[in-house]
C-alpha cells in the first residue's frame, strides 16, 4: 500500500509562511493526483489544493492565491506552500493520494491518507 508521511506542521503567527511535505512510497504515486485536506476542531474535512502528475492543479477559494502546491515525482515529495497564514488556517493537514489521475476535491476519492500534521497560526 502506498504510504504518506506529512511533515513540516507547526506554530506560527498570523502573516508568517509554513512549508508542508509529503513524502510517498509506493509504485503508482507519479501517477495519481495528490492533495492537501485540512479540518479544524469540529469541522468537516476540506480540500485544500490538489496536484495531478503533470503539474496541474486546484485550489480551494480560501487558500486560493495564498497557498501553492507541487510535487517531484522524481522524489516521491509533494510540497504545500503557505503564505500570508490566517489563524483561521489552523487545523490539521493531511496528504491524500487520490485512486486516479484526475484532480478531485472529495475525501472519499482518495484512498490512502498520512496521519496529518498540526498547522496553528496565532493572532
Amino acid at each position: 500500500q502506498v504510504q504518506l508521511v506529512e511533515s513540516g506542521g507547526g506554530l506560527v503567527q498570523a502573516g508568517g509562511s509554513l512549508r508542508l511535505s509529503c513524502a510517498a512510497s509506493g509504485r503508482t504515486f507519479s501517477t495519481n493526483a495528490m492533495g492537501w485536506f485540512r479540518q479544524a476542531p469540529g469541522k468537516e474535512r476540506q480540500f485544500v489544493a490538489g496536484i495531478s502528475w503533470r503539474g496541474g492543479t486546484i485550489y480551494g477559494d480560501s487558500v486560493k492565491g495564498r497557498f501553492t502546491i507541487s510535487r517531484d515525482n522524481a522524489k516521491n515529495t509533494v510540497y504545500l506552500q503557505m503564505n500570508s497564514l490566517k489563524p483561521e488556517d489552523t487545523a490539521v493537514y493531511y496528504c491524500a493520494a487520490a485512486y486516479g489521475s484526475i484532480i478531485v476535491k472529495g475525501p472519499s476519492l482518495y484512498n490512502y491518507w498520512g496521519q496529518g500534521t498540526q498547522v496553528t497560526v496565532s493572532s
